[in-house]
């Protein structure tokens, strides 16, 4: 099995009962069919990379296979030439391989450029010094070949041999590829002998590219990201030659390549902080965003230009109206992340450009036929929720624009977005309140209309608002009783009505994230129709929800109140306001004793049939609360009861107010830089470093091979790389995982904090003696249930008074499903000698504890949930 150990390229699993016998294989050798050969020889070259040892093959491929011209079996020779053992017992070559390194320098000569360039390929794999010398003439001739693959694989196999060689086989290695690359025109060629210069001869390529600075453009793109990595590896060892490649960086930055431009905007980032590199840097991110259609693409410039907002966020700023541009992408993903930056890098000068853009691609929403058009407008209202709050001046440029979609989904993101604006800007209260009034009619949710309600009987103050709020609600609510009664004809041709409101089917073509294309069925359920055509507000509150009536209710009194202020109480219109509201009052309370009646009869007969003839009621009650019966008597106790404190009424009209005033000015307070009134750039970002802690000063780092691999800003990439990332909290994992295992009364308390390393369990056991008496022999008796096993057992010990002593005990799990792990402490008083036991609480383990979160993608999902058994089909063969 020696030859598994050995180097080789591929590895095949072969079945052992499917070998060929040595002899076979060899007679097959010597045939004169080829496609027998090739059958012959891919037994051999498995048959020993398996590590059969086959000592006869070698000559027996020598005589009757060397010279064949079928490109196949050259292939496979390749690989038996790689695998074949080329040195005997004493670490001697095999005279035999003198034949084989003149089959090689044949195919080295060869005149179809096909058959060179592929030995050139194999050569790059051989290590052994004596086979490789006596064909590097033949290999530096191919350097001169007319043919661009011969000259391209020329460069690769001579830096293989320079690279593992040394000075032995090629001493003129780095002249030979300086002129070589001075006299090559093909991009190709050329970037395999730069390749060769910037591992080898560090010093002649810089000078290359010194001299050939105008044309580094032009050399094609793997060239380019060549001199991207020689650059950040150059000035890894030495800052002092940031100066050298600057240049280089600027031209590669509007290069045509995507690849290209994004490593030299990040490499020019990495290398320089000054606003000007970081200004072409973001362009560069800016422009990949609009030009790239790759949404993975956009993702990672997204993701880089996030790393950009915690240093320059100023210089960021300038491109932020670039960076909206991504907005227009169908991916929600992009849409929200690109929010999530633009909005810590809005400031004074390019507020209203950005609200500007938010507004349009609000109307986008509803103008177009977009795939999640409502999770995409929820986040837009939330970006522009945020930046009023930061600038309270543009509140009025979008609010109006904002209150069209009362009607439609995200609706409670903007009534909510309403109800700030209207307590924090008082100039635009009395529009906004006309419009939210006039609109009423049009809201169907329930919510939303409850809290729009609220700002109605909140916020009206003036006459004119008063009358024409009062009227919009009083119309939509009407007179009671809010009871549906149906007779018993009505009754059943409702039923038949809701028995053909069948759900109905859509299907439409979907783009997945993978990118391929889907067909996606949606179930639509149709709304049923109501019994007349009452208003939204009315229809819910009759259908049984009794807190958006009392909420309604909130909204009248209030207003009654306040047009008693005005008014007087002995005014006409003032007692005309306050019979109506008694009205809904009395008729709301109807309709929560009926549900609540109606509730008690189904839960003591609910297949309960009513006979024919009888009235029904359609009512589909969502819950009737006392505390609504309760808030319905004291509406009426503040309309009719005449000894009211008036400090009972103005906390009945303001303490709602002023709760949620405050309650604005906390949120405020707490949300960085809103207090400055947006008069600076605000940045949210969160903190990156403690004040106290130590500064690493690349340039007094020691410069060793190990440091100069590491990324020139790689304090971030190592940190995701170890686990501890932004917001984590070790020392709350940990206490999460905290057991108390006796009690507060016990003479010996324990706790245990379980740490699971995938198949290990670490338990950490904390003994705390509570007697005033040395405890002796104190032993911790764990045993397990389920597939774990104790590995070692916890040492006697001797506890003193009131001391605490900490121990570890380690279990092996065999996998990962529920387990128990209990026990006992026995310990020994030693004045009494007297043995006592203290019974532990068991610790569960369940299978959330070998679990860690992960992100993953749609792709690896669907590949990972594919290789589940139970997604597999089983074939089942009947009789």
């Amino acid at each position: 099995m020696s030859l598994v150990s050995e180097n080789c390229t591929v590895l095949f699993n072969t079945d052992k009962q499917t070998l060929v016998a040595q002899e076979e294989i060899l007679k097959q050798l010597e045939d004169s069919d080829d496609k027998v050969k090739v059958k012959a020889l891919k037994s051999a070259i498995l048959m020993m990379l398996g590590g059969e040892p086959m000592p006869k093959i070698l000559m027996t491929v020598i005589r009757f296979c060397i010279n064949t011209e079928h490109h196949e079996f050259k292939k496979l020779l390749m690989l038996f030439w790689e695998i074949v053992p080329k040195y005997d017992s004493d670490k001697k070559l095999r005279p035999e391989m003198i034949l084989v390194c003149n089959a090689l320098r044949n195919d080295l000569n060869h005149s179809n450029e096909y058959v060179r360039g592929s030995m050139l390929r194999f050569l790059c794999k051989l290590r052994e010094p004596e086979i490789i010398e006596p064909l590097v003439p033949s290999i530096k001739s191919c350097l001169n070949h007319r043919h661009s693959y011969v000259r391209k694989n020329a460069a690769l196999a001579i830096y293989h041999i320079h690279k593992h060689h040394g000075q032995t086989l090629v001493p003129d290695g780095a002249e030979i590829m300086e002129n070589f690359i001075n006299a090559e025109s093909e991009v190709g060629s050329r970037r395999n002998a730069f390749l060769m210069l910037f591992n080898e001869a560090e010093e002649l390529a810089i000078e290359f590219l010194a001299t050939h600075a105008d044309e580094v453009d032009q050399f094609g793109d793997g060239f380019a990201l060549l001199v991207l990595e020689l650059t950040r590896k150059v000035c890894r060892r030495d800052p002092q030659q940031k100066s050298r490649f600057v240049l280089f960086l600027f031209q590669l930055l509007s290069s045509q390549s995507a690849a290209v431009s994004y490593e030299a905007a990040w490499t020019l980032v990495s290398l320089s902080s000054a606003p000007t590199a970081v200004r072409a840097a973001a362009t560069t991110y800016t422009a990949l965003l609009s030009l790239q259609s790759d949404n993975n693409v956009k993702l990672i410039v997204l993701e880089r230009l996030a790393e950009m907002k915690k240093r320059q966020s100023r210089v960021l700023a300038e491109v932020l109206m670039d960076m909206l541009r991504a907005l227009a992408s169908p991916n929600v993903d992009i849409c929200k992340r690109t929010l999530e930056i633009a909005i810590d890098l809005v400031s004074p000068r390019n507020i209203e450009e950005v609200v500007h853009v938010l507004k349009r691609e609000v109307v986008r929403t509803r103008d177009s036929d977009l795939e999640n058009s409502s999770e995409y407008r929820g986040m837009l209202i939330h970006a522009i929720h945020t930046c009023s709050v930061k600038f309270p001046e543009i509140a009025g440029s979008v609010v109006h624009v904002l209150m069209d979609f009362l009607c439609l989904e995200g609706a409670m993101d903007v009534i909510i977005f309403v109800r700030a604006i209207v307590e924090q800007n008082v100039s635009l209260r009395a529009g906004m309140l006309e419009k939210l009034i006039n609109t009423l009619s049009e809201i169907k949710s329930s919510p939303v209309l409850g809290v729009s309600l609220w700002i109605i009987g909140e916020y009206i103050e003036d006459q004119a608002l008063l009358d024409l709020g009062f009227r919009g609600v009083a119309d939509l609510l009407g007179k009671s009783p809010f009871l549906v009664r149906l007779s018993h004809n009505d009754s059943i041709l409702l039923k038949t009505d809701d028995a053909m409101l069948d759900t109905t089917t859509a299907t439409k073509s979907v783009v997945l994230a993978d990118g391929t294309y889907a067909s996606q069925t949606v179930a639509i359920e149709p709304q049923p129709s109501f019994v007349s055509g009452d208003p939204v507000l009315r229809t819910l509150i009759s259908k049984g929800d009794v807190f958006l009536g009392t909420v309604a209710v909130n909204a009248l009194t209030k207003l009654v109140l306040k047009t008693r202020t005005i008014h007087g109480e002995s005014h006409p219109t003032t007692k005309q306001r306050q019979l109506l509201v008694l009205d809904v009052c009395c008729g709301i309370a109807e309709l929560i004793e009926h549900s609540t009646a109606e509730s008690c009869s189904s839960m003591k007969n609910s297949h309960k049939v009513c006979s024919a003839g009888a009235e029904t009621f359609q009512n589909v009650c969502l819950g009737a609360s006392a505390d609504c019966l309760e808030r319905l008597t004291l509406f009426v106790r503040l309309l009719l009861d005449d000894g009211i404190d008036h400090a009972i009424l103005g906390s009945y009209l303001n303490d709602s107010r002023q709760a949620f005033s405050r309650y604005l000015r906390y949120t405020l307070s707490a949300t960085p830089g809103a207090e400055a009134g947006g008069k600076a750039l605000l940045v949210s970002a969160p903190t990156i470093a403690q004040v106290d802690d130590l500064i690493s000063w690349r340039q007094l780092r020691q410069v060793t091979p190990a440091s100069g691999e590491l990324d020139l800003c790689d304090g971030d990439d190592l940190m995701r790389a170890t686990g501890f990332t932004e917001g984590g909290d070790s020392v709350g994992m940990r206490l999460s995982h905290v057991y108390q295992l006796a009690g507060f009364a016990d003479p010996v308390y324990a706790e245990a904090c379980v740490t699971v390393h995938d198949y290990d369990i670490l338990l950490e056991i904390l003994i705390i003696n509570r007697t005033p008496s040395t405890l002796t022999n104190l032993t911790v008796e764990l045993a397990t249930m389920g597939d774990l096993k104790l590995v070692e057992r916890p040492q006697s010990l001797t506890i003193g008074p009131l001391a605490q002593r900490s121990i570890n005990a380690n279990i092996k799990v065999s996998s990962t499903e529920t387990g128990h792990i209990f026990g006992t402490i026995v310990y020994e008083n030693s004045s009494t000698a007297e043995k006592t036991f203290v019974n532990l609480n068991n610790i569960h383990l369940d299978i959330m504890d070998y679990i860690r979160p992960a992100l993953c993608s749609d792709e690896m999902f669907r590949s990972m949930w594919a290789e589940f058994e139970w997604e597999n089909k089983v074939a089942i063969s009947t009789p």
